[in-house]
């Protein structure tokens, strides 16, 4: 069983709190910011381009990640929008964040005048590695977490961070529940390990960008496999929105992934051929 967390602050300087939350974002951007710059250099990429870079394109994700999860729990905001705008932020929507964050880093690729493939490859599997640690801020905060389970690994929340069908006086204060941060911690662990090392074994087979089209597709069919477990989530005509967002998102993924397979041309191998011999024409007879 996954106990409850400690206080969701770290611990305070005035009135500057510092949580536990935006720390371990922060070290989840650290972290794929060292992932980054290693497989930007082992692909032979500018891996000097990265630091502004993600600057750029972190900045769109959590503008996009905030309106998302926002939008998603409307309920919660709906009476204080510039309390929601401005930080320290409590939650994010990862959906958002990787759209606007995808849009930034096309744009600057192109600005930059960059082939993008490579650097999809070296970004797709990052978004993975940050999801894989930031996650656990949820935990912290007693959010995304799911339906009711009798599960050995089941999530403790306590009675104030629960949501109205959950609540304690509803099903009970030792109820627990789906750790949605966790399934998605894990994922993304794995997936950031497994594809850039597939990658790496299959590197003469691989057309550029298939990796990082790889982690993004990982994390939308990871998301719409959670999704049916979360409680109170953002719906539109009674299916949660993230079925619609995410399965758009592997949608395009999939088309662009198909399209630059068949943009890329293959060798063809030249074919043996066996040649006939020629039969030598004998010289004909003179008749005299």
């Amino acid at each position: 069983m996954l106990p409850l967390p400690p206080d969701s602050i770290l611990f305070s300087v005035g009135p500057l709190a510092i949580r536990w939350y935006g720390l371990l974002y922060a070290v989840g951007l650290f972290v794929a910011y060292q992932f980054m710059v290693r497989e930007a250099k082992r692909r032979k990429l500018n891996a000097d381009l990265i630091a502004n870079g993600l600057i750029i394109v972190s900045i769109a994700a959590l503008a996009g990640g905030r309106l998302y999860h926002i939008i998603d729990a409307w309920d919660r905001y709906s009476s204080n929008l510039i309390g929601a705008l401005i930080p320290p932020y409590e939650g994010l929507g990862a959906p958002g964040g990787i759209i606007t964050g995808t849009i930034a880093l096309a744009i600057i690729l192109r600005r930059w005048r960059q082939s993008p493939w490579g650097w999809v490859d070296v970004a797709g599997p990052a978004i993975l590695v940050m999801q894989a640690i930031a996650r656990w801020g949820n935990w912290f905060n007693q959010e995304l977490y799911g339906l009711p389970t009798d599960l050995p690994w089941g999530l403790a929340i306590d009675c104030v961070h629960r949501t109205v069908a959950t609540s304690c006086s509803a099903i009970g204060e030792g109820a627990r529940f789906h750790p949605l941060f966790l399934y998605e911690s894990l994922s993304g662990l794995t997936g950031a390990l497994l594809l850039p090392a597939l990658g790496e074994r299959l590197k003469k087979r691989v057309v550029p960008g298939l990796i990082g089209l790889s982690a993004i597709a990982w994390y939308a069919v990871t998301r719409l496999l959670l999704e049916g477990l979360r409680l109170e989530n953002w719906k539109v005509g009674g299916v949660p929105t993230a079925y619609f967002v995410m399965g758009g998102v592997l949608l395009v993924t999939l088309v662009v992934a198909a399209l630059r397979v068949r943009s890329v041309p293959r060798s063809v191998p030249r074919r043996r051929v066996i040649g006939r011999r020629r039969a030598t024409a004998k010289p004909k007879r003179r008749r005299i």
